[in-house]
């Protein structure tokens, strides 16, 4: 496992110091911003406007690590990424902070793209399947740990800005020293609706709405528990432990829907979504340990949504496009994205704290019902011509070289699966020779 490991630990370790930055940022804001007196809809336009920079970073930095190379590339986001948060402490006004939240989404796609390229290159096939694994749960753990720290001072000042812009700056060091020769270049996907649509309109349809769902969450939670009047440590766990339940949710879910009609799974996690988002609605609960468990619930079903929708997609891609269907499932995740944080503002303007999950609750009763028509449409795919259910991130923390990533497992594991045939049958042969061997 060590010698796994020690070749990719600097990319490892940037990347966590990334996320680490990452969830301090991302959860600041909307702190900083509501203790200011933001509206909701102006707190909602700051998850669309990273929704945009996210989407846009997905599609443009390829083309800029293709022209001045991964170590500048990465240099250039995430000093960018200091500058933003800094600039927001210096500023605070939310007509400022949409726009540079902006280039802070187009920064970390761009720099998290950069890390997963080189992870990519540097793993072997035999290794791809460990580092992907122990990818994912540092960048989970990082994250998690930068939205905790939150809870060890106040949002007021300036410390928790400051702490975020050197994370950043730290996040560079791994690769400007890094000595390994240049990755091949990013992976880029385009959005191809019609191809999509031919492959699976559950699909399309239920990540765009887990995409207003997830990202309305994402960027409105800790809004949502800082107006119900919970504590500040509250308010770090309420942000914090749907990411982990959403995380552990995935192998019991992973496991039941390679085993049956992954819409029907898609349908019962919805459900359960649909559960916590009428618990917070019909008992707006005010206490730390109700909010705590009905999110908890939230989180394990919410964050197991989009690996589900994209399993059930790649069982009906034709092969060999597996990356061009899971990165364009992305896309429109990140559409979604947009679209969510701003619904869920206004809803929260006009209705108060509930808003958000009455935003959440109709996303899900919408990707309920359309799954369930769609099953009465469509056979379920034979157990046999399956793929496998892979655990990821929360969608807003991938990007195409993460599905690159994932599907290069995938790879890995075919080839060793073919190499052991190879060796069977030869191992046959060499058999079926002796047994006619004359000289025997």
């Amino acid at each position: 496992m060590i010698r796994q490991l020690l070749p990719v630990s600097a990319l490892l370790f940037g990347s966590a110091l990334l996320l680490f930055a990452g969830g301090i940022h991302g959860l600041i804001l909307p702190l900083r911003g509501a203790q200011e007196g933001f509206g909701a809809t102006s707190l909602g336009l700051l998850g669309t406007g990273w929704a945009v920079g996210y989407v846009a970073g997905c599609y443009f930095v390829p083309r800029i690590v293709g022209s001045v190379g991964h170590i500048r590339a990465f240099g250039v986001m995430c000093a960018f990424a200091a500058v933003s948060i800094l600039l927001q402490a210096l500023l605070v006004s939310a007509e400022f902070w949409i726009p540079v939240r902006a280039v802070s989404g187009f920064c970390f796609a761009g720099a998290a793209m950069i890390v997963e390229s080189w992870l990519s290159d540097r793993a072997s096939p035999q290794t791809r399947g460990t580092i992907f694994g122990i990818y994912t749960m540092v960048n989970l753990a990082a994250m998690t740990a930068g939205q905790m720290v939150i809870a060890l001072g106040s949002v007021a000042g300036f410390m928790f800005f400051a702490v975020g812009a050197i994370v950043y700056i730290l996040a560079l060091v791994p690769t400007a020293l890094s000595t390994s020769h240049t990755p091949a270049p990013l992976t880029s996907v385009n959005l191809n609706l019609p191809l999509l649509w031919r492959n699976s309109p559950v699909a399309v349809v239920a990540v765009f709405l887990v995409g207003i769902s997830n990202a309305s969450f994402g960027t409105l939670a800790a809004v949502y528990a800082g107006g119900v009047g919970l504590p500040l440590t509250t308010i770090a766990l309420f942000a914090s432990i749907p990411i982990l339940a959403g995380a552990a949710s995935q192998v019991p879910i992973g496991f039941l829907s390679d085993r049956m009609d992954r819409r029907k799974v898609l349908v019962g996690a919805a459900a359960l979504a649909l559960v916590a988002d009428l618990g917070f609605i019909i008992l707006a609960p005010q206490d730390r340990m109700t909010n705590l468990i009905l999110v908890a619930a939230f989180g394990a079903a919410i964050y197991a949504l989009y690996p589900i929708i994209v399993a059930h997609a790649n069982d009906h891609a034709p092969e060999g496009t597996s990356i061009q269907v899971s990165g364009g499932l992305l896309m429109v995740f990140g559409i979604g994205s947009i679209a969510g944080p701003l619904v869920a503002g206004l809803m929260m303007s006009l209705a108060g704290s509930q808003g958000l999950f009455m935003t959440t609750i109709a996303a899900h009763v919408v990707m309920i019902i359309y799954t369930l028509w769609r099953i009465m449409q469509r056979a379920a795919v034979p157990e046999n011509e399956k793929g496998s259910f892979k655990i990821t991130m929360p969608a807003r923390g991938s990007t195409p070289e993460t599905v690159a990533l994932s599907d290069g497992e995938e790879e890995a594991e075919e080839l060793e699966e073919a190499m052991d045939a190879e060796d069977a049958a030869e191992e046959a042969a060499q058999a079926r020779s002796t047994k006619t061997d004359p000289t025997e």
